[in-house]
């Protein structure tokens, strides 16, 4: 693994810094993240504890955290309940595939 510089160690270790006090249960100011960062030798530019702590206020952390792995539903299992889905009792109707027949490039076609 390579290290991480400017900007981004920044960005890491503030955000590290973060959810740190996120799993503590503390309260996510700029001051407690600055004080975490300064115990653990860490410097970075003085807008990052800032930004940090008014993206996360007011339940915001919760948010992000729990929202991470939720995506959407597949647009396949969306547009097979906008077709209409078989009534409960019937088998699902198999559709079959049109062959597609492979034709072999060095079969014939060049006489030497």
């Amino acid at each position: 693994m390579s290290a991480i510089y400017g900007a981004n160690k920044d960005e890491f270790v503030t955000s590290l810094a973060a959810l740190c006090l996120y799993d503590g249960e503390a309260e996510i100011t700029a001051a407690n993240i600055s004080t975490l960062l300064a115990a653990s030798n860490n410097v970075v530019a003085p807008y990052w504890p800032g930004l940090f702590a008014g993206l996360l206020k007011d339940g915001n952390a919760e948010k992000l955290v729990f929202s991470v792995g939720s995506a959407p539903a597949p647009a396949a299992g969306a547009a097979a309940a906008a077709a209409g889905a078989a009534p409960a009792g019937e088998a699902p109707k198999k559709e079959e595939k049109a062959k597609v027949e492979e034709v072999d490039g060095l079969d014939g076609g060049m006489d030497m």
